[in-house]
């Protein structure tokens, strides 16, 4: 089986205010841009939004089981419906993914349960590789109301990947660059040429 993708896009959006996948960013929506990104790198994509989350025409998603479990229920509840081995999980707001810098995430993820990169000194696991048989672990640490992704991450064998590693594939770390509010929301934009 190929690739497999997640793409989370049940957050509250409270930073920001209003839905941030339904966002314009040049001619798409911030998740149609993150779902074709990912869609170059993976054939098999699934979608996780929150219960009655309304998505942009054209989108179908899986459903959190509850409110305000955060990115690890989205991550079990993707994992239990990919068809790979493996899923890069990334969230709607980060349209500027690099297609090569998600390759390296999966090819840094053969072996381990989880490849997680490491940028400004913190893990970021809504841009990361896990393997499918992990959701067991997510849903018993959401049973438990464990919500930390370290967490996760701790009782898993976890490579983390250093921006040095990435910096050929995405010199400026631009992957990275959330949409998490409206600064950061501006700065893509900005980044990407459009505004």
């Amino acid at each position: 089986m190929g690739e497999s993708a997640i793409v989370l896009c049940g957050g509250r959006s409270r930073r920001m205010g209003r839905d941030k996948a339904s966002l314009r960013f040049g001619s798409e929506t911030l998740l149609a841009r993150v779902v074709r990104l990912v869609g170059e790198v993976a054939a098999d994509v699934v979608l996780v939004a929150r219960e009655g989350q309304e998505l942009p025409a054209g989108f179908e998603a899986l459903r959190d089981p509850a409110e305000g479990l955060g990115p690890l229920a989205g991550i079990a509840v993707g994992l239990g419906a990919v068809r790979g081995d493996r899923a890069l999980v990334v969230a709607c707001d980060m349209p500027l993914l690099r297609a090569g810098l998600a390759r390296r995430l999966l090819e840094r993820s053969e072996g381990v349960d989880a490849c997680v990169p490491v940028v400004d000194g913190y893990p970021v696991p809504t841009c990361a590789v896990y393997a499918r048989s992990t959701a067991a672990r997510a849903r018993e640490l959401l049973e438990r109301r464990e919500l930390r992704p370290r967490a996760f991450l701790d009782g898993l064998r976890t490579r983390y990947v250093a921006e040095d590693e990435l910096r050929d594939v995405d010199p400026e770390l631009l992957s990275f660059l959330d949409c998490d509010d409206e600064e950061g929301y501006r700065n893509a934009l900005r980044a990407a040429g459009l505004g």
